[in-house]
């Protein structure tokens, strides 16, 4: 049976949209196959709330099978248009297993009725209401009568109200008896704020050069540059988007583009050109020549028309706008029960295990209790990006390394809030005879003195390691811009507890399988792969797979001999030693461990074979080609690969890493040390 909620608002400016993003988010944890479907859209252009939820959540819907009808076909017949909806959401329900459905937005039904339509909409639909309420401006009593009126409205259209969220107010202020669970989302300005792509869309504007990837920055205010250069540059404000006349621009957008990229002065979202007007040939010419750090747009509307016409656009929701995204996602999850919600809507979480599932999991166990990790190569533009997604969703608290003043001025160019991040340099005088002291102790044993420590501890890998080494981090991502052997020798050397080892997640298309040791161990003994199996199995409980241990072999039980296999068989009875509680099966075959008719055949009564979870290699040469073979001919994501054996996390990336990548190593990171009762891979036999 599908499950759906339907979201309703009230009136318009409700920032519905962050409510229907977290529940898309909070469904996707449980669920396999979610959808979003909004009753009545536009005619003429598809909308932007369902192309973003369909992009952010990748859902394998078209557009077609997401939208309803459209306002003219309300005005037109209500009760057929009334009809057409049901039909085509249970169309779309019979393809999900839940459902968020997004409510009218105020642009063409009337606001005194149009609360009612979505109400019996909801009656028709045979969903639970979320009940959006606007609390910007109003007192406690005046939201209190608002949340009062729309919940009764919903009863008399016999729409069953599953909770109230009042957004755009303060929650500490805020005592409202109800009831039905009533959660307070606060203002978020940023939500508010158009992007650069929304103020190009108002003024029938194009893309004139620059930096197209800025277009999702937030626009955070509007300046028209109808004055001298030092003039404006004295008057613009962080975030603005400046309109200059095109027949200026050949004196006035140098200037600011140089003003953009310098470090005393505040960092525009954009310029955009009125007026239609061509730049001169050689101005033209010098600035396509330029690398240019912003996005500039040009309109053929005049100054006073576009700059009304900007001024008038609020934010909105589109697949561009990350930033806004990852900002109501985090409000969503920090003020909302999620687990509330789902028990109100009686929603089991499925066996199966997507990839967009283990993520979201991922990065709620990242959150709590909340960890602080330190990014050494904090000059990185890919890791200022993701420093940027992990601050928004509120997965770490974070520290970059390196020089303060050009990485405020990289992540102000790039349209990044980085406020909250701590950043410190390597070369800080008190730190780096701190932590020469620590590292010279540490490794006296190698003949490592003060002296010489001084200058090791400046190295962003040696001074991360030694901020989780001495408390003043939790854990360390790094490897974008640097060797694995630069970032792990250092977490080697201060951090080990015993054997290092690793496992990468491969996250197929319905479930999480563990692969260990892939990424370190060349050619483990027996004892040594015994203590590798025994960290995976503790890894993946940590992370939420339940571990079945397969010790991969080319035989299947007592079919083989030789000393390869003989490894693999001395090394499966002392995981059995050690850790009876473990479920472990070896030497064994892969297809004997994950095919269950295989199982039968050759291994039949076991416990694994058939349905192993936790797979350990018996060397690196076989670890390496079967995740890299599996992620790219099954289309696995492949996560990792994660160190265990280490007092403290420390986590290596590819240098080829997307900012997806690096957030999802973050969040991996803070995971792991989520258990403070026990260290991060340890185990038995290390």
């Amino acid at each position: 049976m599908t499950r759906a909620v339907y979201v309703a608002a009230g009136e318009a400016a409700s920032n519905k949209g962050t409510v229907a993003l977290g529940l898309v988010e909070l469904l996707s944890r449980q669920v396999e196959a979610v959808g979003v479907f909004r009753p009545v859209v536009r005619e003429g252009r598809e909308d932007a709330l369902i192309n973003t939820i369909r992009s952010r959540f990748q859902l394998a819907l078209p557009y077609e099978a997401c939208a309803g009808v459209t306002y003219d076909e309300v005005h037109a017949d209500v009760e057929r248009a009334a009809g057409d909806v049901v039909a085509r959401y249970r169309a779309l329900a019979r393809r999900c297993d839940a459902v968020v459905v997004v409510g009218t937005d105020y642009t063409d039904v009337g606001a005194p009725t149009e609360f009612g339509f979505n109400a019996r909409l909801a009656a028709d639909l045979g969903t639970p209401v979320i009940n959006v309420v606007n609390g910007r401006g109003r007192t406690a009593a005046e939201i209190s009568a608002a949340v009062e009126l729309s919940s009764r409205e919903l009863a008399q259209h016999h729409a069953h109200e599953l909770a109230v969220v009042v957004t755009r107010a303060d929650a500490g202020s805020l005592t409202i008896a109800h009831d039905t669970p009533l959660f307070v989302l606060p203002e978020a300005p940023s939500l508010r704020a158009p992007t650069v792509a929304d103020l190009l869309n108002a003024c029938d504007g194009r893309f004139f050069l620059g930096q197209r990837d800025g277009l999702g920055r937030e626009a955070s205010a509007l300046m028209v540059g109808a004055m001298s250069l030092p003039s404006i540059l004295e008057r613009y404000t962080e975030g603005a988007a400046v309109i200059i006349p095109s027949d200026r621009a050949a004196a006035l957008l140098p200037g600011l583009i140089a003003a953009h990229a310098s470090p005393s002065f505040p960092a525009l979202s954009a310029v955009v050109l009125t007026g239609g007007t061509d730049l001169p040939d050689p101005v033209d010419r010098l600035l396509r020549g330029m690398t240019i750090p912003l996005p500039v747009i040009a309109t053929e509307h005049d100054t006073f028309d576009t700059a009304t016409r900007l001024s008038a656009v609020e934010g909105r929701f589109t697949p561009e706008a990350e930033g806004k995204i990852d900002t109501a996602l985090r409000l969503f999850a920090e003020h909302v029960d999620g687990g509330l919600l789902l028990e109100r809507l009686a929603i089991a979480k499925t066996d199966v295990v997507t990839p967009l599932m283990f993520e979201y999991e991922l990065l709620d166990r990242a959150r709590t209790p909340r960890r602080h990790i330190v990014l050494p190569e904090g000059e990185e533009p890919r890791i200022l990006r993701a420093a940027d997604v992990l601050l928004r969703r509120g997965v770490a608290e974070l520290t970059l390394l390196g020089d303060e003043e050009r990485i405020r001025v990289q992540a102000a160019q790039l349209g990044l809030d980085l406020d909250a991040a701590r950043v410190l340099s390597p070369f800080d005088a008190e730190l780096r005879e701190r932590f020469a002291r620590e590292y010279a102790e540490v490794r006296a044993h190698r003949g490592m003195t003060v002296e010489l420590a001084r200058d090791t501890v400046t190295d962003v890998s040696y001074f991360g390691t030694l901020m989780v080494h001495t408390g003043m981090a939790d854990g360390m991502v790094s490897g974008a811009a640097h060797t694995t052997a630069h970032t792990i020798r250092p977490a080697f050397e201060i951090l080990r507890l015993g054997l290092v080892s690793s496992v990468f997640f491969m996250c197929l298309a319905d479930r999480v399988l563990v692969y260990g040791d892939c990424a370190v161990n060349p050619d483990p003994t027996a004892e040594q792969l015994a203590g590798i199996a025994i960290a995976s199995a503790r890894t993946a409980a940590l992370f939420g797979v339940d571990p079945r241990i397969a010790m991969l072999s080319y035989s299947t039980g007592a079919s083989g001999a030789g000393a390869d296999v003989d490894k693999v068989r001395t090394a499966t009875a002392l995981v059995r030693e050690r850790r009876p509680d473990l479920q472990v099966e070896g030497p064994i075959q892969y297809d004997a461990a994950v095919d269950p008719t295989v199982a039968l055949a050759k291994m039949p009564g076991s416990q694994v074979a058939g349905r192993a979870t936790v797979f350990v290699v018996p060397d690196l040469n076989t670890g390496n080609n079967l995740y890299k073979a599996v992620q790219r001919s099954a289309g696995a994501v492949a996560v990792g690969p994660v160190l265990q054996g280490l007092r403290k996390p420390v986590n290596d990336l590819s240098r080829g890493a997307t900012v997806a990548d690096i957030v999802t190593t973050v969040a991996v990171t803070a995971a792991q040390v989520a258990d403070d009762s026990v260290p991060p891979g340890a185990g038995d036999g290390l």
